[in-house]
């Protein structure tokens, strides 16, 4: 696995979280006159806490709690802290003009950051949405996948670990000339691993780096593919599973276009889970039109409780970007993907693609198995777009299993599938399919 580090833009010297868990928690002390003092909980506040998680190089304060981390130690600070939250040190900070002697029990000072910003979109229309940056040992760049193997289950990943809805698009874009940038392991992230964990500690010069869209307030969840799933909504910086009730079929048309799918095929109570805390409370009104859920009218009574059964699970169809062509049928010919606007041949990234892959294949087009399946060489290199038979393996979307960028090969993917449901017999319980191999 790739290793990631980062450092502090200067050494810290009159703050410091004791007794956390990272760096960036724990409680806290400040040094003055060549010593270390407790702070008690009275005399400081959120926004004093803001400027103690910045001084530190981690993010916002996420928890400000007396004791967290332990009582009060002698010496304590005796001033109360005055920050407006703007400012770079939290010595800088107006204090009180009386002292504080005292510090009751249960009150010093226990304040939990969270952890360094380390990602971000960046010149996209919300947090969101844009070209993925990260900072490595102080320095913001640019992200490639030199493997070529990033699409949008990866990039799924990516919007999960930046609190963003699910991926609705990703690509490549060039650039005119060489940059600086970091490289990110695709397969890594889509393992599961954190972003820092996934990304190398080298610098690379590339004329390409990744840009991603995530919806900024809608997500699927535990579904099968980016378009199926239970609904959660985003409100107030926290994610609410939504009713039955208080959702209809034009809201879910909404759903399904503000995530970048097909129309909705399936809307059923608890298809994908039940409620989970917390609930929306509030019933959609949409008219069918908007461009996002959160953009529609809502009811102005609250509910409170959700009958088991009833959290909404939503099947939106694909987008219709595969399909196999030049065959004897819909179900057999060269396998072609629309990406960016553009259908192209299809090559495997690895020269991995086999039955079983091409069996997935057929599975999601409603083609029954695979019977056959073969690389066709071109006399001469054409643009192609590159899928990975690992992940269409897994159970992905073949749409989430390819690459946004053009490669020029002299093979493409050739399936042909039986055309109906998968052949089976029984066999006490279990199901064999039956191929015809073919051999090029």
């Amino acid at each position: 696995m790739l290793s990631y580090s980062f450092s502090l833009s200067s050494p810290i010297d009159s703050v410091r979280l004791m007794n956390g868990n990272s760096l960036c928690s724990g409680r806290l002390e400040v040094k003055s006159n060549q010593r270390w003092s407790s702070v008690c909980e009275d005399d400081f506040d959120q926004q004093d806490a803001e400027v103690v998680c910045r001084e530190l190089g981690c993010g916002a304060p996420s928890v400000l709690q007396g004791a967290l981390y332990g009582e009060v130690e002698a010496p304590m600070w005796t001033k109360e802290f005055l920050c407006g939250g703007h400012e770079s040190a939290l010595l800088d900070c107006r204090t009180s003009g009386s002292d504080r002697n005292t510090c009751s029990p249960g009150k010093a000072a226990g304040l939990t950051c969270s952890e360094p910003d380390i990602v971000r979109l960046v010149r996209g229309s919300s947090r969101c949405a844009g070209e993925l940056e990260l900072r490595q040992q102080g320095a913001w760049r640019k992200v490639d996948d030199a493997s070529r193997q990033w699409n949008l289950k990866t990039a799924d990943e990516l919007c999960g670990q930046l609190d963003c809805g699910s991926a609705v698009s990703t690509g490549w874009i060039h650039s005119f000339t060489s940059a600086l940038v970091w490289t990110i392991s695709s397969t890594c992230l889509q393992s599961g691993s954190a972003i820092s964990d996934c990304v190398s500690t080298t610098t690379d010069s590339a004329k390409y780096h990744l840009e991603v869209k995530c919806s900024d307030s809608v997500r699927l969840v535990n579904g099968n593919s980016l378009c199926s799933g239970r609904l959660e909504v985003k409100s107030n910086q926290r994610w609410s599973s939504v009713c039955e009730d208080d959702f209809d079929q034009q809201d879910a048309e909404v759903v399904c276009r503000e995530l970048g799918c097909g129309a909705p095929s399936v809307l059923q109570g608890a298809l994908y889970g039940e409620v989970e805390a917390p609930m929306w409370t509030k019933e959609f009104q949409c008219g069918g039109h908007e461009s996002a859920l959160l953009d529609c009218r809502t009811s102005g009574s609250d509910r409170n409780t959700c009958s088991p059964g009833k959290a909404v699970g939503l099947t939106c169809s694909g987008p219709n970007i595969v399909r196999l062509v030049g065959g004897s049928s819909r179900c057999s010919g060269e396998l072609e993907v629309k990406q960016l606007g553009v259908w192209r041949k299809v090559d495997e990234e690895k020269s991995q693609w086999n039955l079983k892959t091409a069996d997935a294949a057929c599975r999601q087009l409603d083609c029954g198995s695979a019977v056959s399946t073969e690389r066709i060489q071109s006399l001469t290199s054409i643009p192609v777009w590159r899928i990975t038979s690992t992940c269409l393996q897994s159970g992905s979307a073949i749409s989430d299993c390819a690459s946004k960028t053009t490669d020029y090969a002299n093979y493409h993917l050739e399936v042909k599938c039986s055309g109906n449901s998968s052949k089976h017999i029984s066999c006490d319980g279990c199901l064999v399919y039956i191929f015809s191999f073919h051999r090029s």
